[in-house]
């Protein structure tokens, strides 16, 4: 993979453009697949679901069997974006040692490459929502001026992740810092580390 295949120069754009068409026409979900590398929209994607699941696990109108079932999505999708969080971090480790060699006395970043473009997927999804509410018309003019006022803030937090992110790969490639790739090791979805499950056994 080329880092380049990201399009991070338009990342929040990209992710903006596939949620609204998520929204409106979400089993078709992969038509805005072009805008965004694989894993990279794979990612966003499992983050729009997951979003959604949450809202539903938040409901206090249905019967526990129903929110049951909705925990357990949120689970899986959980999995599913770490999982892929760990995927595009080996990608992009695999494009860097092919542009650098990283000494062994460089410092590291504590946040992956990986994990800030994750941040800037849900930080996208957090401004359309949030922009979602300021076109309600059941809210008083207090109301949409918070949510107005809370939309430029996740915008601009928006912008200074993909400026951390350009900065970290500047810093990568010019040998400043060296990459390491974090682990997750979910413990409680694995059959064989969470003890609730392997002690049915």
């Amino acid at each position: 993979m080329h880092v380049d295949e990201l399009n991070l120069a338009a990342l929040a754009e990209s992710f903006d453009r596939c949620i609204t068409f998520w929204h409106n026409d979400p089993e078709d979900h992969a038509l805005c697949r072009s805008e965004l590398s694989l894993l990279a929209f794979d990612l966003a994607w499992e983050n729009y679901s997951l979003w959604h699941e949450e809202d539903k696990a938040r409901r206090t109108d249905v019967n526990d069997s129903l929110i049951a079932l909705v925990k357990r999505n949120i689970d899986r999708f959980n999995q599913q974006r770490n999982d892929l969080i760990e995927r595009l971090d080996e990608a992009i480790l695999g494009w860097l040692v092919q542009k650098t060699e990283f000494a062994d006395d460089l410092p590291i970043n504590s946040e992956t490459p990986g994990s800030i473009v994750d941040r800037i997927s849900i930080m996208s999804l957090k401004v359309y929502h949030m922009y979602e509410d300021t076109l309600r018309d059941d809210i008083n003019d207090e109301h949409r001026q918070k949510s107005l006022h809370k939309l430029a803030v996740l915008r601009e937090q928006r912008s200074d992740l993909e400026s951390a992110l350009h900065l970290l790969l500047d810093d990568y490639l010019v040998g400043r810092k060296k990459m390491k790739i974090y682990r997750q090791f979910k413990m409680y979805n694995d059959p064989t580390l969470n003890p609730e499950m392997y002690r049915q056994k």
